[in-house]
């Protein structure tokens, strides 16, 4: 007997303002009925900037490494990929305190846990309550 296979869960990130972050999740509330579960995973983001960093190349190998790798600890993290444990440190902070990963005690160490396997990102270009970057290519 094959096992059932299993949807990927995936983390939305929104970039919006507070105001459409807060009209969304009021019409998010009003959709669910009494007895349903979301398991939609949302994000919300300022700004471009915001989005950049959270996304930075560093960021995502932290987050690819720790799907693929299932490290132990920050420290082993660290290890595998090749950067300081202070920085690896800072880095995995920053993102479990924005709920992009969790950090699990698991004795004196705490192990870094992504509980999504994909990423979407929402980004309507209609949006005027965006500060954002100016118009322009860099």
């Amino acid at each position: 007997m094959t096992e059932p296979e299993t949807q990927p869960t995936t983390l939305t990130i929104r970039v919006e303002s507070a105001e459409s972050f807060f009209e969304d999740a009021l019409d998010d509330l009003e959709r669910l009925g009494d007895d349903e579960v979301s398991e939609t995973h949302v994000l919300s983001l300022p700004d471009e900037e915001a989005l950049d960093r959270v996304l930075s190349p560093k960021n995502l190998e932290l987050l690819r490494t720790t799907v693929n790798e299932e490290p132990t600890s920050v420290r082993e993290l660290a290890r595998a990929v090749e950067r300081d444990v202070k920085n690896v440190s800072t880095a995995v902070n920053e993102l479990a305190e924005l709920g992009v990963l969790e950090l699990e005690q698991d004795g004196r160490a705490k192990r870094p846990v992504v509980w999504y396997d994909e990423i979407e990102v929402r980004y309507s270009l209609r949006n005027p309550d965006l500060g954002g970057r100016s118009a322009g290519l860099s």
